[in-house]
């Protein structure tokens, strides 16, 4: 035989429980209704940034070749309060659709890696790719030994435009024979 003994406190933290039950099934089937009946998860939408490949993967998906051997990490710190030079810096970076306003005060890893494609004698391109918490933040190309920051978008236009430019060639009319 069983005696269960239900106290003020216990049923209240029973009906709590019920309560809660309630709104998680309401929750469940108003979803499943709006859904049209069909609830999918997408678990891994948005890799995590966790190793080199990965950073040249990020940058391949720009058009971007990188020279993986060549990666540096180094730590940096977003900055709490920006000056103008700093928010025209992020103005670049969300060109490539991310945002360092979410991250002021943090410290983020900054991997670099050379762009052989661009790079010249003169300079080296470095593609750079701010992470937090496996998560891509800024994304830029820094060119050495200018310091010269372009957006991704900027730059992957304008390498598009010049290999489109190579690849378009015209040729005259007194290079055919006559007959």
């Amino acid at each position: 035989m069983f005696l269960f003994t239900v106290t003020k406190p216990g049923l209240r933290q029973a009906g709590a429980l019920a309560l809660c039950a309630v709104c998680l099934c309401g929750t469940v089937a108003a979803a499943v209704h709006f859904s049209g009946g069909a609830v999918t998860a997408s678990a891994a939408a948005v890799p995590g940034i966790e190793t080199t490949q990965d950073i040249g993967t990020y940058f391949t998906g720009y058009g971007f070749d990188t020279d993986l051997a060549s990666a540096a990490v180094d730590k940096v710190k977003i900055p709490k309060k920006w000056d103008d030079s700093f928010a025209a810096f992020n103005q670049i970076v969300q060109e490539s659709g991310l945002d360092l306003g979410d991250y002021k005060g943090k410290t983020v890893e900054k991997w670099t890696v050379l762009c052989p494609q661009l790079s010249t004698g003169d300079h080296d391109t470095y593609c750079v790719l701010l992470v937090y918490k496996a998560k891509a933040v800024g994304a830029y190309l820094l060119q050495k030994p200018s310091g010269e920051v372009t957006g991704l978008i900027t730059a992957a236009k304008a390498s598009a435009e010049a290999a489109s430019e190579e690849e378009t060639v015209e040729i005259s009319a007194d290079a055919y024979p006559e007959e």
